[in-house]
């Protein structure tokens, strides 16, 4: 009882202070979205040349540090690494072409719900069902291997990494690159942003919160812990929302998203299935980072590089919708991560 009371606080926590960093500068509806931040970042030091989404997030370094802070504190950080890094790679950069294409991450889906648009719900149930199917092979034995221990430097690499680029946004050198307008340019203080990326992150290190398991535990596990997190995080982004006068009812017309019901679905369905093979959403991923786990940090720059690919491809979806280019590839995504998960099912392996 004392364990899902915490992740109900935890989850009310991330809700408001993600209204909070809207009132105080973010885009709507996106106080957090790993998906776009990440995406800003890869802007941010020219890996993509879109000028409206160039921006080094202080949250993203927030949450690896604050993971990585309680996780050092709790004894809990280890290096583990080496479980089939190239297949999580491009599990990787499929989760951002999903995200891109509904443009958000779940837990900027949940929080795009919470602020009143109805084009989650949409995307809430190809996510759903991108779940269902990742389970499916994992009741089928899908694994991607054992890791291993490594040294604890390895692990010390990410948060390092995370310091540095924190550095370059504060001494703003002429390579970094800086949007003046569009999502890229609307951010709360370098500051608040950091310290709320470190609450959140030691809040998520702490409860272990992750919009993927919450629903696949509750599949295979009848455990609704994790989704108590998922469910608060709604409820309590809509109070606030209510508060600020920042909500708004309906399909159109909402900040930064799309009302294409297919592509909505589309999009998250291929963030659920893929994330359930990495083992944990965008979200989970930077967490575990923090905590030393290398083959999340390949995930990390999975997503990333996800990122660069789809601005660089116009794969990217805009308000105005999706693009041919990234329908395309979310078909070609969805094949490729059918193939992914038969090869390294057990079901397969026996047959070979």
């Amino acid at each position: 009882m004392k364990e899902k009371r915490t992740i109900i606080i935890t989850g009310g926590l991330i809700g408001i202070i993600s209204v909070l960093l809207v009132y105080l500068g973010n885009p709507a509806n996106m106080g957090f979205c790993i998906a776009c931040f990440l995406r800003d970042i890869a802007g941010g030091i020219g890996l993509h040349r879109a000028g409206v989404v160039q921006y080094i997030r202080p949250e993203i370094i927030g949450l690896v540090l604050g993971a990585f802070i309680l996780a050092s504190k709790n004894k809990e950080f280890e290096s583990r690494g080496g479980s089939s890094p190239f297949t999580r790679f491009i599990l990787s950069i499929i989760v951002m072409i999903g995200a891109l294409m509904f443009l958000g991450c779940p837990l900027r889906m949940i929080l795009r719900l919470g602020g009143g648009d109805l084009s989650a719900l949409i995307g809430i149930a190809g996510f759903v069902v991108g779940i269902l199917v990742g389970v499916y092979f994992l009741n089928k034995g899908f694994n991607l291997k054992r890791n291993y221990k490594m040294s604890k430097f390895e692990g010390y690499l990410f948060p390092i990494l995370n310091t540095g680029l924190f550095i370059l946004l504060l001494m703003s050198p002429v390579f970094i690159f800086f949007s003046e307008k569009g999502p890229g340019a609307a951010h709360a203080s370098i500051w608040i942003s950091l310290a709320a990326g470190l609450v959140v992150g030691a809040l998520s290190q702490k409860t272990r919160l992750c919009m993927v398991g919450g629903t696949r535990d509750m599949i295979l596990f009848k455990d609704n812990y994790l989704l108590l997190g998922f469910l608060s995080i709604i409820v309590f982004s809509f109070i606030a929302n209510l508060s600020f006068g920042f909500f708004n009812l309906g399909f159109e017309s909402q900040p930064i998203a799309h009302s294409d019901g297919l592509w909505n679905f589309l999009g998250m369905f291929l963030v659920g299935w893929a994330s359930v093979l990495l083992g944990g959403c965008p979200l989970r991923q930077l967490i575990l980072s923090g905590e030393g786990n290398t083959d999340s940090v390949i995930s990390v720059i999975g997503l990333i590089v996800g990122a660069a690919i789809c601005h660089n491809f116009g794969l990217a979806a805009s308000p105005s919708g999706p693009t041919i280019n990234g329908q395309i590839a979310v078909g070609i995504s969805i094949i490729i991560t059918l193939i992914i998960s038969s090869v390294n099912s057990e079901m397969k392996i026996r047959r070979e």
